[in-house]
């Protein structure tokens, strides 16, 4: 049984909580939120289940009044300026730290000045730090090069992900563009808050793994059209308004394309699938039909990892740092 705090009861906070109470392998001894609305209200009731006894803390000292515990599950923000204020309190309660903030993934190359703040700050108190997920954290970088463990030779990866956002949470289908018109998604994609966040850290991990320098990275972003209206998201859409995003992260080394990362979502999305081209010796290829589901997979990988980053030393790290992270039975 692994003791956690949970930090963030928005949509995604909600779910993981729930995810750590089925699961059983996990006791949550705090939670925090700083919306007042939430301060002072039963987690369980919050998060749609049967109470649980424990009130919603608005700071992490509050939260752990007379308990311990080994780590907090961080489910708050996608900017890594944002996260990075949030360390110091976590750090100084001793507790490890699994983040879903997406750019915490495989900062040292975007932004090495923040990540050397949080790595300092890890270190001074003794605490690991890691940010995953699903994607990114799993599916688009860490998943790729542990399939290159069977080749003797790499000379590209290229990495799919399409997936139907229908199933998917609001935040989510909001963040990706679904419903809007074409002028919103420009506004939005201008201002850099339509995007998958995690793509061009996903690249830098790959390559990091790879032993690649990268001379150049780019990323395209482009709505996906609906030729016709649906109605299974979360808002009806009409014929030519945005179903959602076509995302591409590309690494180059020289004049070669060696990293090519291809994110799709979209609302009504006819078909789910994850696949991974390794390009080398043995060349192959790896595919899930059907995808995996993000927000369920998401809680599963953040919730896993609780597990792998303990013991390990202090530090910011990343999924490649960490021991195999794996499903558990409850013990």
């Amino acid at each position: 049984m692994i003791d956690i705090i949970q930090v963030g009861i928005g949509p995604l906070g909600q779910k993981m909580v729930s995810s750590a109470v089925r699961r059983g392998s996990f006791h949550i001894v705090g939670a925090v939120d700083t919306d007042p609305a939430k301060v002072g209200q039963d987690l369980g009731v919050l998060c749609g289940m049967e109470p649980l006894g424990l009130t919603v803390a608005g700071r992490v000292e509050q939260a752990l009044a007379g308990k311990s515990a080994q780590a907090a599950v961080v489910t708050t923000v996608s900017c890594l300026r944002a996260f990075e204020a949030q360390v110091a309190p976590l750090a100084r309660a001793q507790l490890h730290i699994v983040s879903t903030c997406e750019e915490l993934s495989f900062p040292w190359r975007i932004q090495p000045e923040l990540a050397q703040k949080i790595d300092a700050v890890c270190r001074q108190y003794g605490i690991a730090c890691v940010g995953t997920g699903i994607n990114p954290g799993y599916l688009m970088d860490l998943l790729p090069t542990v399939l290159t463990a069977a080749c003797e030779k790499v000379t590209g990866i290229r990495v799919s992900r399409v997936q139907d956002a229908s199933v998917r949470r609001i935040p989510f289908q909001q963040k990706i563009g679904a419903g809007l018109t074409v002028a919103e998604f420009e506004v939005k994609r201008a201002d850099g808050s339509l995007r998958h966040v995690g793509l061009p850290e996903s690249v830098d991990f790959i390559a990091a793994r790879m032993g690649w320098t990268l001379d150049r990275k780019s990323e395209s972003i482009d709505p996906v059209m609906a030729t016709e209206a649906t109605d299974a998201g979360y808002k009806p859409i009409a014929q030519g308004m945005c179903r959602g995003v076509h995302q591409v992260g590309r690494g180059f080394v020289g004049d070669n394309e060696v990293i090519t990362l291809t994110f799709t979502a979209a609302v009504a999305e006819p078909e789910s699938y994850e696949e991974v081209q390794i390009e080398g010796t043995p060349a192959f290829h790896s595919r899930i039909d059907g995808g995996i589901h993000g927000d369920v997979a998401t809680c599963a990988v953040t919730l896993n990892t609780a597990r792998s980053i303990l013991g390990v030393g202090p530090g910011l790290k990343t999924m490649a740092d960490l021991p195999a992270t794996s499903w558990f039975a409850a013990s």
